[in-house]
């Protein structure tokens, strides 16, 4: 039975890690990957083409788009950003599973079009954890942190739209409860339809 992979998307507050929660994951497990974005700004220093990002010009972004060569999209800060659906449709049907790492809106965006992606929202064990570990990364104002906090009170109204919440507590276990959250969802009926009737097809030929 050939598996094909499914999009995970995974969001959370800024802060919560999401960010060193995937990265573990992919080193651990061989059977993700991480999705690419593509993007109109300039490669920032030790940045390279098709690891980081696909940076493309203006004109080639919105040739994408108008070809729906994009999953999602969006604009931030005078550039724009979005999923390429090529790179995300071969690797799910080599059987990769793709994780995308997306806000809210773009996840919603994603569950339309395809109907059995998971939507994962990583979650602090408290807001006061999220709000020690925005300060304890040193690189941010106060102003810039109370916005993030503010963003998160906002995010915070979308959380039953998703599929599974993760509480990173401590990142070794937060990976495991993805990758097991994973591996279930490999195994629901919906998706095991061609074996089922496979199977249902032995049973009548005995």
């Amino acid at each position: 039975m050939k598996r094909k992979g499914i999009i995970i998307v995974v969001s959370g507050f800024s802060g919560a890690g999401k960010g060193t929660v995937m990265k573990a994951l992919t080193a651990k497990y061989k059977n993700y990957a991480l999705s690419i974005s593509a993007t109109t700004r300039d490669p920032r220093p030790g940045e390279q083409n098709g690891r980081e990002y696909f940076f493309v010009s203006n004109e080639e972004f919105e040739k994408l788009i108008k070809e729906n060569g994009l999953i999602e999209h969006a604009g931030y800060v005078d550039h724009y950003y979005g999923t390429p659906r090529k790179f995300v449709e071969d690797k799910l049907n080599s059987g990769i599973d793709v994780i995308l790492e997306i806000e809210i809106q773009g996840a919603l965006q994603i569950k339309k079009q395809y109907k059995d992606a998971v939507l994962l929202f990583v979650m602090p064990p408290s807001a006061k954890e999220l709000e020690e570990r925005l300060r304890g990364r040193g690189t941010e104002t106060d102003e810039v942190i109370r916005q993030r906090l503010s963003r998160a009170k906002e995010e915070a109204e979308g959380i039953e739209n998703y599929d599974y919440i993760v509480i990173n507590d401590k990142l070794e276990d937060c990976v495991e409860r993805v990758n097991d959250i994973i591996t279930a969802v490999h195994n629901t009926p919906d998706r095991n339809l061609e074996f089922i009737n496979d199977m249902r097809r032995q049973l009548n030929e005995l």
